[in-house]
């Protein structure tokens, strides 16, 4: 598992993750943004550089085929914290081009 802020992203081959968490606390999703899959390959290739570690190493090998088994996992209350920022920003950036109107 990789983290990134609140996030974090696990690899799940097996695709047994899903039933070993508790969904009262977290959302599962898919990495789905070119910049979601870029993240997640640097934390990777930052783990095989310090570590040596052969599953990342096969991870990397693999790239394609091993993305589509990475979970994201999303604390509920991280990404409402996320969502009502991104909305306060929204509405600052509409008062301030209305002002400048």
């Amino acid at each position: 598992a990789g983290m990134s802020g609140g996030i974090a992203y696990v690899y799940d081959p097996k695709n047994q993750f899903e039933s070993r968490c508790n969904p009262e606390m977290v959302g599962l999703e898919r990495v789905e943004t070119a910049e979601e899959e870029e993240a997640v390959r640097a934390m990777i290739e930052k783990h095989r550089r310090f570590t040596g570690s052969a599953v990342a190493k096969e991870v990397l090998e693999n790239w394609s085929t091993a993305l589509p088994h990475f979970v994201k996992v999303y604390p509920h209350d991280y990404k409402r914290v996320i969502e009502e920022q991104a909305k306060a920003a929204e509405q600052v950036e509409e008062a301030a081009a209305a002002a400048a109107m």
